[in-house]
């Protein structure tokens, strides 16, 4: 992930093409940054989406805060916009490890997220939406 330059997220949508305008992507970052301060985040478990390609990523306990965030994107940007994957009641909150984990690496991949026991606090100061491929900022909302 890191050769990506940009900082480790947690992912509430992906909208693809031009599904999205600017001004309700500007309206959801604004509801869901409404009277919000900076989101800490536990994350305790190491899974994997299996793929092909296999992905590997950090798992936070649950959280009132990040399911409120989630909702009110979807409040405002109809969730028929955004990859299922992404849409309410299909979305697993998790901030990516790593992207297409080689075939030779599988095996140590797995066995490092079975053997992780521990927990990282993480705190969040910003949501914004970015542009991919390539990754570009679009739109960022700090945290007070």
């Amino acid at each position: 992930m890191a050769l990506l330059g940009y900082p480790p997220h947690v992912t509430l949508a992906i909208y693809d093409g031009d599904a999205v305008g600017e001004a309700e992507v500007r309206a959801a970052l604004d509801e869901a940054s409404r009277n919000l301060r900076s989101i800490t985040l536990t994350f305790d478990a190491i899974r994997t989406f299996g793929g092909p390609p296999m992905v590997l990523w950090a798992s936070p306990r649950p959280s009132t805060i990040l399911s409120d965030i989630h909702d009110a994107i979807h409040a405002v940007i109809d969730p028929v916009h955004c990859r299922p994957n992404y849409r309410p009641g299909a979305w697993v909150g998790h901030c990516t490890l790593a992207t297409s984990v080689r075939n030779d690496q599988r095996e140590a991949a797995l066995s490092f997220a079975e053997a992780f026991r521990k927990e990282m606090e993480v705190t969040f100061d910003a949501i914004d939406c970015i542009r991919f491929p390539p990754l570009a900022p679009f739109e960022l909302r700090k945290l007070s």
